[in-house]
């Protein structure tokens, strides 16, 4: 099998042997190579000591040197070079309290989480797999490189990693694999909520991010997420469902595009109905409430992973805002527009579009037409640029200042008043119909 290499790759790997050291392209840009796809980083691994490394080229880094790892530099960028490592005991089921460095390749490779990424590759020696990485590349699997347990043992993130995979892969996880990660599930609770943060955006971001399912029925959202359980125990007996939550939410997040803001959003916009589910006397489900409710939830659930503020500040108001729909005339979708917050739009028409096609038909066309009726106002109104914030306004506070009003909260106010006259009837946002309403508006002291 041959490999096109990155001349900056070639280089390196050929500096190397030049001085008598061993050097592999190695993990998943070999992985990726084989599948056709376009890697995103190349690491190398040799035979070489770090310091042997740094020696031979002109700029380098320290970037990981206590695990053996030296960043080259090959005009501007930058290369992971790592010497063939044994790790020793994992303290911390992430990190490996010491490494030893090695001069056999196997010995390196056989440390790594899954066959598939523990091939190497260069020209002089071709494809070294020992563990099986291409046969199960071709049976689209994943499977631990040895023992699971003992692999997960040593790194419980590697469960994750697993799951995450298969997301972007679309492999199954091997029997003893998923075994393995059932019965160490709950060592997820070692490992840091930033960590866990970015293997799931990876799952819910991947072409598969209904592998959540499998994070659910191996336990591991138990661990750091328990709302997802309950969602997924959580049955929705009511003319416009045909899953329970969790289902229902998986369909929404395959049904919109892959967007990190917007497939936590599906992940999260049913997470309060397990607690706001109320029965009727005929026995049907309902959910009054959930979407406020869920805004808060998902506040601190996604505060809990460690997520960024943008990030927070944008699922919750999605959340928040996602079943609201709007009376269909111009001027309920201007105050619709001013209440949501411009910045959640267009997004908050594909949250819509998605949470109505994970239900049942059950009049699933009607409302999708309302949606699409909804953004063709809202086009309307951002092709004629309407004013939808005070910002818009044809006056500022210094226009009221000038007429006479005294500064103070007395001209906020005013400002919401006119915005609100504005939004009602968009084309008096002219200074002279402003000022005069602000005029008639004041009241003598």
């Amino acid at each position: 099998m041959t490999i096109t290499l990155p001349d900056k790759v070639k280089y390196i790997i050929g500096v190397l042997e030049a001085s008598g050291h061993e050097a592999f392209a190695v993990g998943g840009c070999v992985r990726d190579s084989i599948l056709g796809r376009q890697p995103g980083d190349w690491d190398i691994t040799t035979s070489a000591s770090p310091n042997e490394v740094k020696g031979l080229f002109p700029k380098t880094a320290d970037t990981g040197i206590q695990h053996g790892t030296v960043t080259v530099m090959a005009e501007k960028e930058g290369f992971e070079v790592t010497t063939y490592r044994i790790d020793g005991e994992y303290e911390d089921c992430r990190h490996p309290r010491e490494v030893t460095f090695t001069s056999d390749l196997e010995e390196d490779l056989k440390r790594r989480d899954f066959t598939i990424n523990a091939m190497a590759y260069n020209e002089s020696h071709g494809l070294v797999d020992i563990f099986g990485g291409i046969r199960d590349l071709e049976r689209q699997i994943i499977r631990c490189v040895g023992d699971p347990v003992h692999r997960f043992t040593e790194d419980a993130l590697r469960m994750m990693r697993a799951v995450r995979f298969s997301a972007q892969l679309g492999f199954d996880i091997e029997d003893g694999t998923r075994a393995a990660v059932t019965q160490l599930a709950q060592s997820l609770k070692g490992i840091s909520a930033e960590r866990i943060q970015a293997e799931l955006v990876k799952i819910l971001i991947s072409g598969h991010p209904e592998e959540m399912r499998t994070v659910y029925e191996t336990g591991m959202s138990r661990v750091f997420l328990p709302e997802f359980d309950d969602m997924m125990q959580t049955p929705q007996n009511n003319p416009f469902h045909c899953y329970n939550v969790g289902e229902h939410t998986i369909a929404a997040m395959q049904n919109i595009r892959s967007d990190k803001v917007l497939r936590l959003t599906m992940l999260l916009h049913d997470v309060a109905k397990p607690v706001c589910k109320k029965m009727d006397s005929a026995g049907i489900f309902h959910f009054y409430g959930h979407a406020k409710a869920g805004a808060e939830m998902s506040r601190m659930i996604l505060r809990r992973l460690k997520f960024d503020n943008d990030t927070i500040s944008r699922v919750t108001a999605l959340v928040t805002w996602h079943d609201s729909l709007p009376d269909l005339k111009e001027a309920s979708v201007r105050r619709a527009i001013h209440r949501v917050g411009l910045l959640q739009y267009p997004a908050l028409f594909e949250v819509a579009r998605a949470d109505a096609m994970a239900k049942s038909n059950y009049q699933r066309e009607e409302k999708l037409a309302q949606i699409r009726r909804y953004q063709e106002i809202y086009e309307g109104i951002m092709a004629k640029r309407q004013c939808l914030t005070v910002r818009d306004l044809a006056v500022t506070g210094n226009d009221l200042i000038a007429l006479g009003m005294k500064p103070g909260k007395g001209i906020g106010s005013m400002l919401q008043d006119l915005l609100m006259h504005v939004l009602e009837h968009p084309e008096d946002n002219t200074p002279e119909i402003l000022l005069n309403l602000a005029e008639r508006q004041q009241k003598p002291e």
